[in-house]
Protein backbone atom coordinates (compact mmCIF):
# COMPACT_ATOMS: atom_id res chain seq x y z
CA UNK A 1 0.00 0.00 0.00
CA UNK A 2 2.75 2.41 0.95
CA UNK A 3 4.67 1.46 -2.17
CA UNK A 4 1.64 2.27 -4.31
CA UNK A 5 1.30 5.69 -2.72
CA UNK A 6 4.95 6.50 -3.39
CA UNK A 7 4.56 5.63 -7.07
CA UNK A 8 1.47 7.83 -7.28
CA UNK A 9 3.35 10.78 -5.76
CA UNK A 10 6.28 10.38 -8.17
CA UNK A 11 3.86 10.26 -11.10
CA UNK A 12 2.26 13.51 -9.96
CA UNK A 13 5.68 15.25 -9.68
CA UNK A 14 6.55 14.20 -13.22
CA UNK A 15 3.28 15.61 -14.49
CA UNK A 16 4.00 18.99 -12.77
CA UNK A 17 7.49 19.19 -14.35
CA UNK A 18 6.02 18.37 -17.75
CA UNK A 19 3.39 21.09 -17.45
CA UNK A 20 6.07 23.60 -16.33
CA UNK A 21 8.27 22.75 -19.31
CA UNK A 22 5.40 23.13 -21.78
CA UNK A 23 4.51 26.52 -20.26
CA UNK A 24 8.09 27.74 -20.55
CA UNK A 25 8.27 26.70 -24.19
CA UNK A 26 5.02 28.54 -24.90
CA UNK A 27 6.39 31.71 -23.32
CA UNK A 28 9.62 31.47 -25.35
CA UNK A 29 7.65 30.94 -28.54
CA UNK A 30 5.45 33.94 -27.80
CA UNK A 31 8.49 36.15 -27.12
CA UNK A 32 10.13 34.98 -30.35
CA UNK A 33 7.02 35.79 -32.35
CA UNK A 34 6.82 39.19 -30.68
CA UNK A 35 10.47 40.03 -31.52
CA UNK A 36 9.98 38.88 -35.11
CA UNK A 37 6.93 41.09 -35.51
CA UNK A 38 8.83 44.03 -34.01
CA UNK A 39 11.75 43.48 -36.38
CA UNK A 40 9.41 43.28 -39.35
CA UNK A 41 7.61 46.46 -38.25
CA UNK A 42 10.91 48.29 -37.78
CA UNK A 43 12.09 47.21 -41.21
CA UNK A 44 8.80 48.29 -42.69
CA UNK A 45 9.04 51.75 -41.04
CA UNK A 46 12.69 52.25 -42.15
CA UNK A 47 11.78 51.42 -45.75
CA UNK A 48 9.22 54.21 -45.80
CA UNK A 49 11.63 57.17 -45.41
CA UNK A 50 10.03 59.64 -47.85
CA UNK A 51 12.18 61.69 -50.25
CA UNK A 52 11.79 63.88 -53.30
CA UNK A 53 14.12 63.32 -56.25
CA UNK A 54 15.10 64.81 -59.58
CA UNK A 55 16.61 63.19 -62.64
CA UNK A 56 20.23 64.22 -63.17
CA UNK A 57 20.69 65.92 -66.53
CA UNK A 58 22.97 68.33 -68.38
CA UNK A 59 22.37 72.05 -68.20
CA UNK A 60 24.17 75.40 -68.17
CA UNK A 61 25.13 77.73 -65.35
CA UNK A 62 25.91 81.43 -65.43
CA UNK A 63 29.10 82.51 -63.73
CA UNK A 64 28.42 85.69 -61.79
CA UNK A 65 30.04 88.11 -59.38
CA UNK A 66 27.98 89.97 -56.79
CA UNK A 67 28.64 93.49 -55.58
CA UNK A 68 26.98 96.24 -53.58
CA UNK A 69 27.21 99.91 -54.45
CA UNK A 70 25.48 103.25 -54.96
CA UNK A 71 23.26 104.63 -57.70
CA UNK A 72 24.42 107.93 -59.18
CA UNK A 73 23.15 110.21 -61.93
CA UNK A 74 24.91 109.77 -65.26
CA UNK A 75 25.82 113.46 -65.09
CA UNK A 76 25.47 115.68 -62.04
CA UNK A 77 26.57 119.31 -62.06
CA UNK A 78 26.71 121.65 -59.08
CA UNK A 79 25.84 125.25 -59.93
CA UNK A 80 27.75 128.06 -58.22
CA UNK A 81 27.40 131.84 -58.18
CA UNK A 82 30.26 133.97 -59.44
CA UNK A 83 28.72 136.98 -57.71
CA UNK A 84 29.22 137.10 -53.92
CA UNK A 85 26.00 138.79 -52.84
CA UNK A 86 22.55 138.11 -51.43
CA UNK A 87 20.22 135.71 -53.24
CA UNK A 88 17.14 137.63 -54.34
CA UNK A 89 15.09 134.80 -55.79
CA UNK A 90 15.05 131.15 -56.82
CA UNK A 91 13.23 130.21 -60.02
CA UNK A 92 13.37 126.44 -59.41
CA UNK A 93 13.05 123.91 -56.61
CA UNK A 94 14.19 120.30 -56.09
CA UNK A 95 12.57 117.99 -58.62
CA UNK A 96 11.91 120.65 -61.26
CA UNK A 97 12.98 120.03 -64.84
CA UNK A 98 15.20 122.68 -66.39
CA UNK A 99 16.49 123.28 -69.89
CA UNK A 100 20.08 124.23 -70.61
CA UNK A 101 20.45 127.99 -70.05
CA UNK A 102 17.20 128.32 -68.07
CA UNK A 103 17.36 130.74 -65.09
CA UNK A 104 17.89 129.09 -61.72
CA UNK A 105 18.36 132.00 -59.31
CA UNK A 106 18.86 135.76 -59.20
CA UNK A 107 21.59 137.44 -57.16
CA UNK A 108 21.26 141.03 -55.90
CA UNK A 109 23.25 143.20 -58.34
CA UNK A 110 22.73 146.85 -57.32
CA UNK A 111 26.46 147.53 -57.11
CA UNK A 112 27.06 145.82 -60.45
CA UNK A 113 24.27 147.81 -62.12
CA UNK A 114 25.90 151.03 -60.90
CA UNK A 115 29.23 149.80 -62.24
CA UNK A 116 27.60 149.17 -65.63
CA UNK A 117 26.22 152.72 -65.75
CA UNK A 118 29.63 154.08 -64.75
CA UNK A 119 31.33 152.03 -67.45
CA UNK A 120 28.81 153.24 -70.03
CA UNK A 121 29.53 156.85 -69.05
CA UNK A 122 33.26 156.24 -69.21
CA UNK A 123 32.91 154.72 -72.66
CA UNK A 124 30.86 157.68 -73.86
CA UNK A 125 33.52 160.13 -72.58
CA UNK A 126 36.31 158.10 -74.16
CA UNK A 127 34.54 157.99 -77.52
CA UNK A 128 33.89 161.75 -77.40
CA UNK A 129 37.55 162.38 -76.69
CA UNK A 130 38.50 160.00 -79.50
CA UNK A 131 36.16 161.79 -81.94
CA UNK A 132 37.55 165.18 -81.00
CA UNK A 133 41.14 164.09 -81.40
CA UNK A 134 40.31 162.32 -84.64
CA UNK A 135 39.06 165.61 -86.14
CA UNK A 136 42.14 167.41 -84.82
CA UNK A 137 44.38 164.71 -86.27
CA UNK A 138 42.74 165.00 -89.70
CA UNK A 139 43.21 168.79 -89.65
CA UNK A 140 46.88 168.52 -88.66
CA UNK A 141 47.43 165.91 -91.36
CA UNK A 142 46.28 168.40 -94.04
CA UNK A 143 48.40 171.15 -92.56
CA UNK A 144 51.41 168.85 -92.41
CA UNK A 145 51.04 167.99 -96.09
CA UNK A 146 50.96 171.74 -96.84
CA UNK A 147 54.02 172.19 -94.61
CA UNK A 148 52.04 174.55 -92.39
CA UNK A 149 52.95 172.64 -89.20
CA UNK A 150 56.11 170.97 -88.16
CA UNK A 151 56.58 167.23 -88.00
CA UNK A 152 56.90 167.51 -84.23
CA UNK A 153 53.46 169.10 -83.93
CA UNK A 154 51.97 166.49 -86.27
CA UNK A 155 53.50 163.60 -84.31
CA UNK A 156 52.22 165.03 -81.02
CA UNK A 157 48.60 165.18 -82.19
CA UNK A 158 48.91 161.72 -83.76
CA UNK A 159 50.11 160.31 -80.43
CA UNK A 160 47.22 161.97 -78.58
CA UNK A 161 44.77 160.47 -81.08
CA UNK A 162 46.20 156.93 -80.70
CA UNK A 163 45.99 157.29 -76.90
CA UNK A 164 42.34 158.37 -77.16
CA UNK A 165 41.55 155.34 -79.36
CA UNK A 166 43.21 153.04 -76.79
CA UNK A 167 41.25 154.66 -73.97
CA UNK A 168 38.00 154.10 -75.90
CA UNK A 169 38.84 150.44 -76.43
CA UNK A 170 39.68 150.11 -72.74
CA UNK A 171 36.34 151.68 -71.82
CA UNK A 172 34.55 149.23 -74.15
CA UNK A 173 36.29 146.27 -72.47
CA UNK A 174 35.42 147.59 -69.03
CA UNK A 175 31.75 147.93 -70.05
CA UNK A 176 31.72 144.39 -71.50
CA UNK A 177 33.25 143.04 -68.28
CA UNK A 178 30.69 144.73 -66.02
CA UNK A 179 27.82 143.62 -68.28
CA UNK A 180 29.13 140.06 -68.12
CA UNK A 181 29.22 140.32 -64.34
CA UNK A 182 25.65 141.61 -64.41
CA UNK A 183 24.59 138.63 -66.53
CA UNK A 184 26.30 136.36 -64.00
CA UNK A 185 23.89 137.70 -61.40
CA UNK A 186 21.25 135.56 -63.12
CA UNK A 187 22.34 131.96 -62.48
CA UNK A 188 21.47 129.57 -65.33
CA UNK A 189 21.50 125.80 -65.69
CA UNK A 190 24.67 124.56 -67.45
CA UNK A 191 22.94 121.35 -68.63
CA UNK A 192 19.38 120.16 -69.13
CA UNK A 193 18.07 117.88 -66.39
CA UNK A 194 16.34 117.78 -63.03
CA UNK A 195 17.13 119.89 -59.99
CA UNK A 196 18.51 117.27 -57.60
CA UNK A 197 19.02 119.45 -54.54
CA UNK A 198 18.78 123.08 -53.52
CA UNK A 199 21.43 124.07 -51.03
CA UNK A 200 20.34 127.66 -50.24
CA UNK A 201 17.23 129.75 -49.73
CA UNK A 202 16.30 133.22 -50.93
CA UNK A 203 17.98 135.76 -48.66
CA UNK A 204 21.12 133.68 -48.10
CA UNK A 205 24.51 135.01 -49.11
CA UNK A 206 25.89 133.37 -52.22
CA UNK A 207 29.60 132.64 -52.30
CA UNK A 208 31.73 131.14 -55.08
CA UNK A 209 32.57 128.20 -52.76
CA UNK A 210 28.96 127.20 -51.94
CA UNK A 211 26.76 125.55 -54.60
CA UNK A 212 23.24 126.85 -55.07
CA UNK A 213 21.70 123.78 -56.69
CA UNK A 214 22.68 120.53 -58.37
CA UNK A 215 21.36 119.51 -61.80
CA UNK A 216 21.11 115.78 -62.60
CA UNK A 217 20.52 113.91 -65.84
CA UNK A 218 18.58 110.76 -64.84
CA UNK A 219 17.41 109.24 -68.13
CA UNK A 220 20.40 107.01 -67.57
CA UNK A 221 22.06 106.33 -64.23
CA UNK A 222 25.25 104.63 -63.21
CA UNK A 223 26.01 102.26 -60.37
CA UNK A 224 29.50 102.31 -58.90
CA UNK A 225 31.09 99.63 -56.75
CA UNK A 226 34.55 98.42 -55.82
CA UNK A 227 36.15 95.13 -56.87
CA UNK A 228 39.09 93.21 -55.44
CA UNK A 229 42.23 92.29 -57.37
CA UNK A 230 40.95 88.73 -57.71
CA UNK A 231 37.62 89.83 -59.20
CA UNK A 232 39.27 92.26 -61.63
CA UNK A 233 40.63 89.34 -63.64
CA UNK A 234 37.04 88.27 -64.44
CA UNK A 235 35.56 91.70 -65.17
CA UNK A 236 35.43 93.16 -68.68
CA UNK A 237 33.86 96.16 -70.40
CA UNK A 238 30.43 95.30 -71.81
CA UNK A 239 29.54 92.48 -69.41
CA UNK A 240 25.80 92.21 -68.72
CA UNK A 241 24.78 93.30 -65.23
CA UNK A 242 21.50 92.90 -63.35
CA UNK A 243 20.86 95.51 -60.65
CA UNK A 244 18.30 95.33 -57.85
CA UNK A 245 17.25 97.86 -55.22
CA UNK A 246 15.20 97.30 -52.09
CA UNK A 247 12.57 99.80 -53.26
CA UNK A 248 11.60 97.44 -56.10
CA UNK A 249 12.53 93.95 -54.81
CA UNK A 250 10.72 92.11 -57.63
CA UNK A 251 12.20 94.12 -60.49
CA UNK A 252 15.53 93.72 -62.28
CA UNK A 253 17.28 96.62 -63.99
CA UNK A 254 19.69 95.61 -66.75
CA UNK A 255 22.88 97.43 -67.63
CA UNK A 256 26.46 96.91 -68.76
CA UNK A 257 29.91 97.47 -67.33
CA UNK A 258 31.21 100.66 -69.00
CA UNK A 259 34.25 101.60 -66.93
CA UNK A 260 36.93 99.73 -64.99
CA UNK A 261 39.42 101.83 -63.07
CA UNK A 262 42.96 101.31 -64.39
CA UNK A 263 44.40 101.77 -60.88
CA UNK A 264 43.61 100.43 -57.43
CA UNK A 265 43.28 102.47 -54.29
CA UNK A 266 46.58 101.96 -52.45
CA UNK A 267 44.79 101.94 -49.09
CA UNK A 268 41.93 99.57 -49.81
CA UNK A 269 43.47 97.66 -52.78
CA UNK A 270 40.13 97.99 -54.57
CA UNK A 271 39.26 99.29 -58.05
CA UNK A 272 36.13 101.27 -58.90
CA UNK A 273 33.76 99.74 -61.44
CA UNK A 274 30.96 101.62 -63.21
CA UNK A 275 27.78 100.14 -64.67
CA UNK A 276 25.44 102.20 -66.88
CA UNK A 277 21.68 101.55 -66.86
CA UNK A 278 18.75 102.97 -68.81
CA UNK A 279 16.31 104.74 -66.49
CA UNK A 280 13.46 106.17 -68.63
CA UNK A 281 10.92 106.04 -65.80
CA UNK A 282 13.36 107.54 -63.27
CA UNK A 283 12.71 104.63 -60.90
CA UNK A 284 16.38 104.51 -59.95
CA UNK A 285 17.37 107.59 -58.02
CA UNK A 286 20.82 108.88 -57.09
CA UNK A 287 21.78 107.81 -53.59
CA UNK A 288 19.97 104.45 -53.66
CA UNK A 289 21.86 101.42 -52.36
CA UNK A 290 21.91 98.64 -54.93
CA UNK A 291 22.98 95.03 -55.49
CA UNK A 292 24.67 94.13 -58.78
CA UNK A 293 25.10 90.69 -60.34
CA UNK A 294 27.67 90.76 -63.15
CA UNK A 295 27.64 87.84 -65.60
CA UNK A 296 31.27 86.90 -66.25
CA UNK A 297 30.74 83.69 -68.25
CA UNK A 298 28.58 80.63 -68.98
CA UNK A 299 29.35 76.96 -68.31
CA UNK A 300 27.61 74.82 -70.94
CA UNK A 301 26.76 71.09 -71.05
CA UNK A 302 27.51 70.38 -67.41
CA UNK A 303 25.62 68.58 -64.64
CA UNK A 304 23.90 71.23 -62.53
CA UNK A 305 22.82 70.43 -58.97
CA UNK A 306 20.54 72.64 -56.82
CA UNK A 307 22.44 73.77 -53.77
CA UNK A 308 19.61 72.91 -51.39
CA UNK A 309 20.10 69.22 -52.32
CA UNK A 310 23.75 69.26 -51.27
CA UNK A 311 25.13 68.44 -47.82
CA UNK A 312 28.13 70.67 -47.17
CA UNK A 313 30.82 69.51 -44.77
CA UNK A 314 33.79 71.58 -43.60
CA UNK A 315 36.86 69.87 -42.21
CA UNK A 316 40.46 70.65 -41.33
CA UNK A 317 42.87 68.70 -43.51
CA UNK A 318 46.64 68.67 -43.77
CA UNK A 319 47.66 69.54 -47.31
CA UNK A 320 51.28 70.08 -48.35
CA UNK A 321 52.38 70.19 -44.74
CA UNK A 322 49.87 72.89 -43.80
CA UNK A 323 46.50 72.64 -42.07
CA UNK A 324 43.80 73.93 -44.40
CA UNK A 325 40.05 74.27 -44.09
CA UNK A 326 38.44 72.17 -46.83
CA UNK A 327 34.77 72.18 -47.78
CA UNK A 328 33.36 68.93 -49.18
CA UNK A 329 30.04 68.49 -50.94
CA UNK A 330 27.89 65.35 -50.75
CA UNK A 331 24.54 64.20 -52.17
CA UNK A 332 22.38 61.09 -52.01
CA UNK A 333 21.11 59.18 -55.02
CA UNK A 334 18.57 56.37 -55.21
CA UNK A 335 19.90 52.94 -56.13
CA UNK A 336 17.55 49.92 -55.81
CA UNK A 337 15.31 51.89 -53.42
CA UNK A 338 18.25 52.59 -51.10
CA UNK A 339 20.21 55.75 -50.41
CA UNK A 340 23.75 55.94 -51.78
CA UNK A 341 26.01 58.81 -50.80
CA UNK A 342 28.21 60.50 -53.42
CA UNK A 343 31.02 63.04 -53.09
CA UNK A 344 30.97 65.84 -55.68
CA UNK A 345 33.83 67.51 -57.50
CA UNK A 346 32.71 71.10 -57.99
CA UNK A 347 33.63 73.24 -61.00
CA UNK A 348 31.71 76.34 -59.96
CA UNK A 349 29.00 77.28 -57.47
CA UNK A 350 26.81 80.20 -56.60
CA UNK A 351 24.12 80.70 -53.97
CA UNK A 352 21.61 78.56 -55.92
CA UNK A 353 23.42 75.90 -57.98
CA UNK A 354 26.61 73.87 -58.35
CA UNK A 355 28.23 72.82 -61.62
CA UNK A 356 30.06 69.52 -61.05
CA UNK A 357 32.71 67.58 -62.95
CA UNK A 358 32.24 64.19 -61.24
CA UNK A 359 30.17 62.40 -58.61
CA UNK A 360 26.91 61.99 -60.55
CA UNK A 361 25.83 60.33 -63.77
CA UNK A 362 23.16 61.49 -66.21
CA UNK A 363 19.84 59.76 -65.51
CA UNK A 364 20.46 59.03 -61.81
CA UNK A 365 17.83 59.96 -59.25
CA UNK A 366 19.18 62.74 -57.04
CA UNK A 367 17.54 63.25 -53.63
CA UNK A 368 16.56 66.92 -53.34
CA UNK A 369 14.33 66.84 -50.23
CA UNK A 370 14.84 64.58 -47.22
CA UNK A 371 18.58 63.99 -47.69
CA UNK A 372 19.36 65.13 -44.15
CA UNK A 373 17.42 62.13 -42.79
CA UNK A 374 19.42 59.60 -44.79
CA UNK A 375 22.53 57.54 -44.33
CA UNK A 376 24.31 55.05 -46.55
CA UNK A 377 21.95 52.19 -47.39
CA UNK A 378 18.80 53.67 -45.89
CA UNK A 379 15.68 52.24 -47.61
CA UNK A 380 13.64 55.06 -49.09
CA UNK A 381 10.39 55.72 -50.89
CA UNK A 382 10.05 58.40 -53.60
CA UNK A 383 7.04 60.64 -53.02
CA UNK A 384 7.78 63.18 -55.75
CA UNK A 385 9.96 63.20 -58.85
CA UNK A 386 10.85 65.86 -61.38
CA UNK A 387 13.25 66.32 -64.25
CA UNK A 388 16.52 68.10 -63.71
CA UNK A 389 17.80 70.53 -66.30
CA UNK A 390 18.27 74.11 -67.06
Amino acid sequence: MILHLLKLVQKMELMKQLYSLVGSMAVVAALAMSCKDADQQAGKNEAQTPVEVMTVNLGSLRQVLNFQGDIKAEFEVKVFSKVPDRIERFFVDAGDRVAKGAPVARIAATTIEQAVRQAEAGLAAAKAQEANLHAEYERFALLYRDLSVSKQQYDAIATQYEAARAQAEQAEAALASTKSLLRDATITAPIAGIIGKRYCEAGDMATPALPLVSVCQMDRVKMTFEATEKDLARLEIGQKTVVQVSTYPDRNFEGKVVKISPVLDPLTRLAEIEVLLDNPEHKLKPGMYAHAEVTTGMIENVIVVPRHAVIENTSLERIGGDDQVVKNYYVFVVDSSKAVQRKLEVLYLNHEYLAISSGLQIGEKLVTVGQNNLREGTPIVIVKEKDGAS
